[in-house]
């Protein structure tokens, strides 16, 4: 699939293209994502993601860097950080805007170090697509943490966005088909997960971890840390 979004941040960073990044979704409208978001510096970030930032420890992978505003925030903090994203345009803006640690892989086929945090922001956890990803994700997680390591990511519950619809029948409300366009392309469809935290709740139980609510914002939007059992 054309990366859109990393050829949207490469051309933010290297100021050769104004054009927005948008996304569609099945609920309406496309809605602008403004690439500047990905460029942010630790003041301007939300209370939710300065809260993960500040539960980072020991060795940490960010998956799903983008242009790596986490994990350079989390760098000059002389934390060990490693951005891991699969989008090769994206990992080249994170190298030059200084990154000491870039991979460029799917976290699924990742396996080469194991760390003590694994960080996804910005709901980077809708990676997953769906439960079932979902499940697999905290199988593939847990091989590539040590012993007391822990995962920490953001989601939000999207019932309200139903509002007087019937939730859907035959799959979970939170697993939403998605595109991108930017300069008038626009990518296939592709899966994106959000999870309500009592759905999240269950699975990770299931699964042998322990989950912890650690923040809440207005717009259902909520920090977790899970850790194994």
């Amino acid at each position: 699939m054309i990366d859109l979004p990393g050829i949207a941040i490469k051309n933010f960073q290297d100021k050769t293209s104004r054009a927005k990044l948008y996304v569609h979704d099945t609920f309406g409208p496309k809605v602008e994502m403004p690439i500047s978001l990905y460029f942010r510096t630790e003041k301007q970030l939300p209370k939710l993601e300065k809260k993960a930032i500040d539960l980072c420890k020991g060795k940490i992978l960010d998956i799903g860097a983008g242009a790596g505003s986490h994990a350079l925030i989390l760098q000059s903090k002389s934390l060990d950080v490693t951005g891991l994203e699969i989008s090769s345009a994206a990992c080249e803006v994170m190298k030059d805007r200084g990154l000491k640690k870039v991979v460029c892989e799917d976290i699924f086929k990742y396996k080469d170090e194991k760390f003590d945090t694994l960080l996804l922001l910005m709901n980077g956890i809708g990676l997953c697509g769906d439960l079932d990803g979902f499940r697999k994700f905290l199988r593939k997680a847990e091989t590539l943490l040590n012993e007391n390591g822990i995962l920490i990511f953001d989601s939000s519950d999207i019932n309200y966005m139903y509002e007087d619809e019937e939730l859907p029948q035959d799959h979970y409300y939170g697993e939403v088909t998605c595109r991108y366009e930017y300069q008038k392309e626009v990518t296939d469809w592709f899966n994106w997960l959000y999870l309500d935290f009592k759905t999240l709740e269950k699975i990770t139980s299931e699964e042998g971890w322990k989950s912890e609510l650690i923040y809440e914002d207005e717009n259902d939007q909520y920090l977790v840390q899970l850790s194994k059992k």
